[in-house]
């Protein structure tokens, strides 16, 4: 059993643009340790992504921000409040995107807005809502006959209308077809403009690169790289790869001394360059090829992506007793 949190009166967080401030968090089954100590922060207005593999403990962790069960040890406050103590006026300023849920029986979809603002002390306009998930034509509707993005955007809706300050999007995605995804980060990237801070947990990395302005990796319950999507994991940093055809009785001796010093691979009558900086390896390749005469048709310029990064980091996690 956890150990029971005391009941503190709600804190304010120190600094104004952190909404959610965790500090070596632990949460604890039995002997499992499903959170292992982890720390973030997420500041007001960005879209924070929180990737993992499954049993890594990404659950579990958006089960205690939201107030769903306690922790076993750490300090935790989200808008300012210990969630553990949360009560109905604090819970009305989250909106929740859960991975599964279904349409009240019976229910429209304007009736289900409508039901679910009569909730909060000051909803959004049910039309408007309506308009910003792109529901407006099928506000007549049941629930239960709308296709699964369109049920996607009414749960995203349902979150919407208490007009909260955070939103949670549990896999949002998860089953879209990549037309009806990629509508989705259309309209998940819209609430940054109306200046919602939003915590996305996901397993798309595209998703990830295309929304979050920073994300957190967890691995067997314990965060091993936080940063942007461009630095995460030092990302930046890291080698880009150029492959080089190379023209008819040219070998790798051929090539100027700091390019045979990049060469990684050798295939198919290309060589493969790992280099950090691309444009002055560029202007070496062009300036060596001109010398020659040669052609460069067919040059390739890849960086590592997120995906690459993200299978470094999480390598092959053990155990899957976490949630």
């Amino acid at each position: 059993m956890p150990t029971k949190v005391a009941p503190n009166p709600p804190t304010t967080v120190l600094d104004r643009d952190e909404v959610i401030s965790v500090r070596s968090l632990r949460r604890t089954y039995g002997t499992v340790e499903a959170v292992r100590g982890i720390d973030l922060s997420v500041r007001r207005g960005e879209i924070f992504a929180f990737l993992g593999p499954n049993g890594a403990g990404k659950t579990t962790t958006v089960e205690i921000l939201v107030g769903l069960q306690a922790r076993t040890s750490g300090e935790v406050t989200v808008l300012g409040v210990d969630p553990a103590v949360g009560g109905p006026s604090w819970r009305a300023r989250l909106g929740i995107v859960t991975q599964e849920s279904q349409p009240d029986p019976g229910l429209t979809v304007s009736d289900c807005l409508e039901l679910y603002a009569g909730y909060y002390p000051h909803p959004r306009d049910v039309q408007e809502t309506l308009a910003l998930v792109g529901l407006t034509a099928r506000r007549n509707r049941l629930g239960e006959h709308l296709s699964g993005g369109e049920r996607r955007r009414l749960d995203v809706a349902l979150a919407l209308i208490g007009d909260p300050e955070l939103v949670f999007l549990d896999e949002p995605t998860t089953g879209f077809d990549p037309a009806a995804r990629r509508a989705a980060w259309d309209m998940f990237a819209g609430l940054r403009e109306l200046g919602k801070t939003v915590f996305l947990t996901t397993h798309y990395m595209e998703e990830a690169e295309r929304l979050a302005d920073r994300i957190a990796v967890i691995r067997e319950g314990r965060i091993v790289a936080m940063g942007t999507p461009d630095a995460l994991g030092g990302r930046d940093a890291m080698e880009a790869r150029i492959s080089v055809p190379l023209p008819p009785g040219v070998t790798v001796d051929d090539l100027p001394g700091d390019l045979r010093l990049a060469v990684r691979a050798r295939r198919d009558g290309r060589v493969v360059l790992g280099v950090r900086d691309v444009r002055a390896c560029l202007e070496v390749l062009v300036g060596w090829a001109a010398e020659r005469g040669d052609d460069l048709t067919g040059l390739e310029v890849t960086r590592p992506s997120l995906e690459d990064v993200y299978i470094e980091l999480i390598g092959h996690p053990q155990g899957g007793q976490q949630r």
